[in-house]
């Protein structure tokens, strides 16, 4: 979260002055608003039936499947980008690419491909959508982040400041990375390579647990 802040530090920083004064900024604001709310809301009202039922082997690896599948239908589909750039998003889009993130609570889907993919399906750009999916990771993650951590505080305790400190400073640098990479990796392709990876992965998951091989409750 704090890399996709960093590397979009100018934009958020121009949102956070104009909210008083600019209506693009508070468009972009409000549209984040609007899509963050599907997700919030169906995870609490869902979380632990989707934990108790769906937190499992088999679910899992068949949303990978199904997942690449359709990154891949959405690629080989002819469709106009009706969105160039996120300014130019209304509150439906933004509602949309909302209720597309609200498939990522199913265990095995990726909340970066459900929005990046949901936003290529609705209309936007391959940039727009991807960059949407970063800025409405912030809201997201810091709300997941700080639920789980209420949830889960009897179980922190001072030494864990070291490890805790470690994988702050290692998860910025490699989100960073990665942020960076993606950026300039989307410039040029598109996302069926994610695709057979999400389909080849799941496969291998359904195979050995099938077999035994792999004992994925364990």
């Amino acid at each position: 979260m704090l890399a996709v802040v960093w590397e979009y530090r100018a934009r958020f920083g121009r949102v956070l002055a104009g909210l008083t004064s600019d209506p693009a900024a508070r468009r972009f604001a409000a549209n984040l608003v609007i899509a963050f709310m599907p997700a919030a809301l169906l995870g609490l009202a869902f979380a632990s039936v989707i934990k108790q039922y769906l937190f499992h082997a088999v679910p899992v690896a068949l949303a990978f499947i199904i997942g690449g599948l359709i990154i891949l239908w959405v690629e080989r589909r002819p469709r106009p980008a009706l969105v160039q750039e996120v300014d130019e998003m209304t509150w439906k889009d933004a509602l949309k690419v909302g209720f597309a993130q609200s498939i990522a609570l199913i265990p095995g889907t990726s909340r970066s491909g459900a929005t990046i993919i949901g936003g290529m399906l609705f209309g936007l750009s391959r940039r727009a959508a991807t960059e949407f999916s970063f800025f409405l990771a912030v809201p997201t993650l810091i709300a997941a982040g700080a639920y789980d951590l209420y949830k889960h505080r009897a179980l922190l305790d001072a030494a864990d400041l070291g490890p805790f400190g470690v994988g702050f400073v290692v998860s910025f640098v490699s989100a960073f990375l990665c942020v960076r990479w993606l950026l300039r990796y989307i410039a040029t392709h598109d996302f069926s390579a994610f695709a057979w990876y999400r389909i080849v992965f799941g496969i291998i998951v359904l195979a050995t647990a099938y077999t035994g091989l792999v004992s994925w409750t364990a």
